[in-house]
């Protein structure tokens, strides 16, 4: 079974790193999601994507046989769950921010939000 997906099919192989790359966006998403939740701040955040980077690398290795051990790639994954958590961190404390105090804010963009005049 595992010859009809991985000898010399390479267009699988493509879906499969497509699909860890999103698997791994939404999660670093949510992450940041989550740590808004909480009313934490961005250090929260930079520890979870440290982990999730960590993860990340882990599946690159253990799937597509790629070096687990790699700074330079480990800074690379980091730096891109980082765009995405801190994206998905500023989308829900700004959401917070407008809804829990709509007396004082008002949203200005998906990610900011200034004093009501």
């Amino acid at each position: 079974m595992q010859g009809l997906f991985f000898e010399s099919d390479t267009t699988v192989r493509l879906v499969l790193r497509f699909l860890v790359m999103l698997l791994g966006i939404w999660t670093a998403w949510r992450t940041g999601k989550a740590a808004a939740e909480g009313w934490s701040g961005y250090g929260t955040v930079l520890v979870y994507v440290l982990g999730l980077g960590f993860a990340m690398r882990f599946l690159h290795y253990s799937l597509f046989a790629g070096p687990f051990v790699s700074p330079f790639f480990y800074v690379l994954d980091v730096v891109i769950l980082m765009v995405f958590a801190v994206a998905g961190f500023r989308s829900r404390r700004t959401t917070q921010m407008v809804d829990n105090y709509y007396w004082l804010y008002e949203r200005t963009s998906y990610f900011s939000w200034k004093n009501k005049d």
